[in-house]
Parts: C-alpha cells; sequence; structure tokens
C-alpha cells in the first residue's frame, strides 16, 4: 500500500511538524485541527468553546476539501476536550455539520491541554 504525506499551502497553517493528512490506501487521515485562524497557528479564533468548535471543524473541511473528500466521506472522529463541561456545547456544533442519518463513529477524550491553550481539537479519518 502507497502512502502519501500530504502538506497544503493553502491549507490551515500548522502548529507544529506534521503533515495535514496522510493518505493510507483509500483512506485518509486528517491531523487534529486546532480553534487557530487558518493564517495564524498561534491565534485562537477565539475563547469561547463554541465558536473554537467551529472554527475547528472549518480547518477540517479545507483540509478534506484539499484531500478530495469532504465530510460525508467521514468514517472516525476522536474529539478531545480540555473540559467535559462543554460536551454538550461541542456536540451541539459539531452534529450541525453531519447528516443525521450517517454520523462517523466517534470516541471523546478528556485531556489536561491542548496546543495553544485550546478547549477543543478534532481529528478524522475518511475515505478518499
Amino acid at each position: 500500500m502507497d502512502i502519501e504525506h500530504l502538506v497544503f499551502e493553502n491549507g490551515p497553517k500548522r502548529v507544529g511538524p506534521f503533515s495535514h493528512a496522510v493518505k493510507a490506501g483509500e483512506f485518509i487521515f486528517i491531523t487534529g485541527q486546532m480553534p487557530t485562524l487558518p493564517e495564524n497557528p498561534d491565534v485562537l479564533v477565539s475563547n469561547d468553546v463554541e465558536k473554537q468548535t467551529h472554527q475547528v471543524m472549518k480547518n477540517l473541511i479545507s483540509v478534506l476539501d484539499n484531500c478530495g473528500s469532504s465530510l460525508e466521506r467521514v468514517t472516525f472522529v476522536r474529539v478531545y476536550l480540555v473540559n467535559f463541561q462543554d460536551f454538550d456545547k461541542v456536540n451541539k456544533i459539531y452534529k450541525s455539520y453531519f447528516n443525521e442519518d450517517k454520523l462517523p463513529a466517534r470516541t471523546c477524550i478528556g485531556v489536561t491541554g491542548l496546543a495553544v491553550g485550546a478547549s477543543v481539537e478534532i481529528d478524522l479519518v475518511a475515505k478518499v
């Protein structure tokens, strides 16, 4: 199986040394996206978890688009939350991006911290 490491000039700026995505066979593994401004990985879009969740989803969509995929082709998602009291707020926004009849499999993980002081990070796996 061929493996491609994908970095996109027009994708969200990266906050660390990683590819935006890795393509293996017919699947793409999208690196966890942060709620940072697309052009500045050091600046959070807001301290509000709801605004952060929207920005994370927009950044994920940008990477998926660059990979030739979409949210409709997502098979698995991991959500990382610093504060589990934000669970309902994040879920409300998260599910608005998907068809309710075709939600991907998902895990939600509580963490003690995220890069750039974010409250939420999301990574995913999708078919090309």
